[in-house]
């Protein structure tokens, strides 16, 4: 998409928003971005297992963490549990905090959606993550690796985008 026809598309969304809304409304956002994050989520662990993108015996960030966990002595069917509701609440509060960042600053859903999943990928895999001891360093992954983990955030973003867009037009 060129840069013009971004530019009209972000000046499109917000008159959009004038004429439906009486402006900015964080519950409304808020809402729809939950719902984005969710549905995000959903697409992201659906490419994920068609798309295989860890190394072999490489374990999940989630995964590690109830690893890590105090409670180790859990059963591996309740394991199961801690990693999914870690996934899903994550991927629910960042797209609550997407809706309620693009309901006050329109330019900040760009690119579709691509820009917030390759900022998450950045801000998690690439830096605070390595940090902690839950992924490896970008240094040690091939770049086939790299590429799968910011695809998948990037099908992340797209997919929250369009739902948040899609439920905060049904809002008004």
């Amino acid at each position: 998409m060129s840069e013009r026809m971004a530019s009209e598309r972000l000046m499109s969304d917000k008159l959009e928003l004038k004429k439906t809304t009486n402006g900015p409304s964080l519950k409304k956002g808020l809402v729809a971005g939950l719902l984005g994050g969710l549905a995000g989520t959903a697409a992201k662990t659906v490419a994920e297992r068609v798309y295989l993108s860890r190394a072999h015996g490489q374990k999940e960030p989630p995964e590690l963490v109830v690893e890590r966990s105090p409670g180790r002595g859990l059963m591996r069917v309740r394991k199961k549990i801690p990693k999914e509701a870690l996934q899903w609440g994550f991927g629910a509060a960042i797209g609550a905090a997407y809706g309620v960042a693009v309901e006050y600053y329109p330019p900040a859903s760009a690119k579709d959606g691509a820009g917030i999943g390759m900022a998450l990928s950045s801000m998690t895999y690439d830096t605070v993550l390595p940090a902690v001891g839950l992924a490896p360093d970008p240094a040690e992954q091939d770049v086939q690796e790299r590429t799968t983990e910011m695809t998948m955030h990037v099908v992340f973003g797209a997919v929250t985008e369009t739902v948040r867009r899609a439920v905060r037009r049904m809002l008004r």
